[in-house]
């Protein structure tokens, strides 16, 4: 049986810079992928945001809508002239839904314009975390090609782009 001769590169065991880029580039992954999950979140809370936001813009149009019934329906009461005992209560009733309508249409909105905040909110924190994201990719991928290269220009890049995206991503919490 023929021996098989497996050839090693040389030095391998003492790059103890190799080793330490290498450690750099996987200490740049956990971060890259704590960054993308926190992202991920961001982006599914901003829709869910946006979502309720939508649904109470539409509650506040459906509370307008019953508002302007009500007054096309005093509109036509007055335009043929019905002045009976039923006429009067009919609008009496108009006016009193109108004014309950006009206050609900008042919180509807402040509701909206709450969950529109805090949709807008979500959506910059989420893009914190995709700047921060895009530069730990670049120092991820820049920190690696001194595996190919030998040059100490791609680590010291890769730690520059990777920190910054560490700071853009924690920014994120601040929003």
């Amino acid at each position: 049986m023929a021996e098989l001769e497996i050839h090693q590169e040389e030095g391998h065991e003492h790059d103890t810079v190799g080793k330490m880029v290498g450690i750099l580039a996987s200490l740049l992954a956990v971060c890259l992928a704590v960054v993308t999950i926190t992202s991920h979140r961001a982006h599914t809370e901003a829709i869910i945001k946006k979502s309720e936001s939508n649904d109470q813009w539409q509650y506040y149009q459906a509370s307008r809508l019953k508002y302007h019934n009500l007054d096309l329906g005093e509109q036509l009461i007055g335009a043929l002239g019905a002045n009976s005992p039923a006429a009067q209560q009919t609008l009496a009733q108009f006016a009193k839904d109108k004014l309950k309508y006009t206050e609900q249409a008042k919180e509807l909105q402040e509701k909206a314009k709450a969950k529109t905040e805090e949709s807008e909110t979500a959506e910059r924190r989420a893009l914190r975390y995709d700047f921060g994201e895009g530069l730990l990719e670049i120092g991820l991928v820049l920190s690696s090609l001194y595996f190919i290269s030998r040059k100490m220009l791609f680590p010291v890049a890769g730690v520059i782009a990777g920190g910054a995206g560490i700071i853009i991503a924690v920014t994120g919490l601040m929003v």
